[in-house]
């Protein structure tokens, strides 16, 4: 079965899509109509900004939107997906390529996201760190006996996790990892707390957002994040998704579920190929591609 997962934050790069303007009609109408949509020129940040304005939340994530969607419409009668998943904000750019979500509300959702996840990380000082080498059980069981707000977020793959929390609580939580016998435990140059309790007001200004939203019943099961398992029926994909922002990322366990029900090829839709390596390490058997 043919499986398609689209990246999140961190994959963009400068220059990301100029190619796919350039050379499609239908990506340039698309990438021009998300221009109108945004309010701004979105295409001169993503094809000529530096990568320190592609790093900026508002702009990162609908750019990497854009870049997995419009490519994943390029790819014409290509495109059979019979099941997708995303990392994150990955899962949005799926929903639109399963058809749950149609492009233009799948941006305007992205790009609220965005700025509502921008506000929610100034409120407290919160920040993320990769933890590598150490089981999962370990890695929650330290994040346990923390004082202050730190939680395992993003579930990647064995012996790479990523914890998310206020600043102060992240710092300590590395130095026990270390401890615990982590190879590294490296806080991350992002902008917040992401998939934790610190992105509670973010959640609850996306609800609103997600519930006014008409979301169709999907030409495939997507595997969501919060969950792991397939779904289908779209006031469950829309109850996930709401979760999803203070709930952590279950990517090992939605590929792990995607192999057990019968995929057989992974391919990534977007920029790089950090998706097809992180499967990879998960199941050393598992065919991966990238478009």
């Amino acid at each position: 079965m043919k499986a398609y997962v689209f990246p999140g934050q961190g994959a963009q790069f400068t220059g990301m899509g100029k190619d796919l303007y350039e050379t499609s009609p239908l990506a340039k109408e698309l990438f021009e109509k998300a221009n109108e949509i945004l309010g701004f020129r979105i295409t001169d940040i993503m094809f000529e900004g530096t990568a320190e304005e592609l790093k900026e939340t508002k702009v990162t994530q609908p750019a990497v939107f854009l870049h997995s969607v419009i490519l994943a419409k390029t790819l014409g009668d290509d495109f059979k997906p019979e099941m997708v998943a995303g990392h994150s904000l990955g899962e949005f750019s799926a929903l639109v390529a399963n058809g749950a979500l149609s492009f233009e509300d799948g941006l305007k959702l992205v790009s609220q996201r965005a700025l509502a996840m921008q506000k929610a990380c100034e409120i407290t000082p919160s920040t993320m760190a990769a933890v590598l080498g150490l089981a999962d059980n370990i890695v929650e069981e330290v994040c346990a006996s923390i004082d202050g707000v730190v939680v395992a977020a993003n579930y990647n793959c064995p012996g790479q996790l990523v914890i998310s929390g206020e600043t102060s609580a992240v710092e300590k939580a590395c130095d026990a990892m270390k401890a615990a016998g982590a190879k590294r435990a490296l806080i991350l140059p992002v902008g917040g707390a992401f998939h934790s309790p610190m992105m509670e007001p973010a959640r609850e200004e996306l609800a609103a957002a997600i519930e006014a939203t008409t979301f169709s019943t999907p030409i495939c099961p997507v595997y969501q994040n919060v969950t792991a398992n397939a779904v289908s029926d779209a006031a469950e994909i829309k109850k996930n998704l709401i979760i999803q922002l203070t709930a952590p990322v279950k990517w090992t366990q939605s590929v792990q579920q995607m192999i057990a029900d019968g995929a057989t090829l992974f391919t990534e839709v977007g920029p790089g190929k950090v998706l097809a390596g992180l499967i990879n390490k998960i199941d050393k058997e598992a065919a991966t591609a990238n478009t």
